[in-house]
């Protein structure tokens, strides 16, 4: 009868370290009366177990084991001042982000709801294997990303703003957020800016608000500033670009006749000269 592989291992051990059975008996004998020897722990009396069970966790620390505390809503009307969306591929990262932000929420006495769930994303993704001995087989990649929504109502916009800035600080690593803000505006926005230009005109005193003319200025007289802000005006909704696509249509600035002012010092006009289809008009310098 064949002897067990561990009697087997045991005994090639022992020839490889020269060593004798008698040794190795002694040191288990040793180890087993050590460990038969030790003193037990010293118990506790009843009374100081109980005073023991009566100590009360900091609440900082007790409330990390308890669900996040909320404000309560006030009264009136609950319009949102600010959703927070945030996305993750790692469930365990995003709840504990999400508890982190409505603690946060709570401490700026702001009142927050939720985080609730927002359908996930799936993206899948079929590549090749590889490009030389498996080109032919495939493989597939699949991505889930899960979202959480948390909405501030009847929040100041200076208030929420320190709330995002502090998540913006303390953002936990593969936490995406995304934030939209709504902030209520006066009707009277006009005249509101327009109280503001006269005070801040009272503050500066003399100091003018424009910078001075630049030698451009002196030597060539004053820039026409409506001219330059209605020309880009015009190039950003595509007045000189091709309306009907082809390349030998004309921009706006081809299809519309543009007067030119005579030059410095230029007499009278003498004559017109004719350039792709526009009549030019020709001044003599004196």
């Amino acid at each position: 009868m064949a002897t067990p592989s561990y009697t087997r291992s045991l005994a090639s051990s022992v020839k490889r370290l020269r060593l004798s059975s008698t040794a190795i008996a002694a040191n288990q004998c040793q180890t087993r009366c050590i460990q038969q020897s030790s003193r037990p722990a010293a118990s506790v009396s009843p009374s100081l177990e109980t005073e023991l069970g009566n100590l009360r966790l900091p609440k900082a620390v007790q409330a990390t084991y308890l669900n996040p505390l909320k404000r309560s809503r006030e009264k009136g009307y609950r319009d949102p001042a600010c959703e927070l969306h945030l996305h993750s591929y790692s469930v365990r990262n995003l709840e504990m982000f999400a508890d982190f932000a409505v603690r946060a929420a709570y401490f700026l006495n702001l009142h927050a709801r939720g985080p609730s769930p927002l359908p996930r994303k799936t993206e899948r993704w079929t590549v090749p294997r590889s490009n030389f001995v498996h080109k032919k087989s495939q493989e597939n990649f699949e991505r889930i990303t899960m979202k959480r929504k948390i909405t501030i109502l009847n929040g100041h916009p200076d208030t929420v703003a320190i709330w995002l800035a502090f998540l913006r600080k303390h953002q936990y690593y593969g936490i995406g957020m995304k934030a939209n803000i709504y902030e209520h505006g006066d009707l009277n926005a006009a005249q509101d800016l327009d109280k503001e230009a006269q005070r801040l005109e009272k503050i500066l005193g003399a100091k003018k608000l424009l910078p001075e003319p630049s030698k451009r200025e002196e030597m060539h007289g004053p820039m026409n500033t409506t001219s330059v802000l209605d020309e880009s005006f015009k190039a950003q909704w595509g007045a000189y670009a091709a309306m009907g696509g082809a390349p030998s249509v004309g921009g706006a600035s081809q299809r519309i006749d543009m007067i030119k002012l005579p030059p410095p010092g230029a007499k009278k006009a003498v004559g017109y000269s004719r350039a792709r289809g526009h009549e030019k008009a020709v001044y003599k310098s004196q």
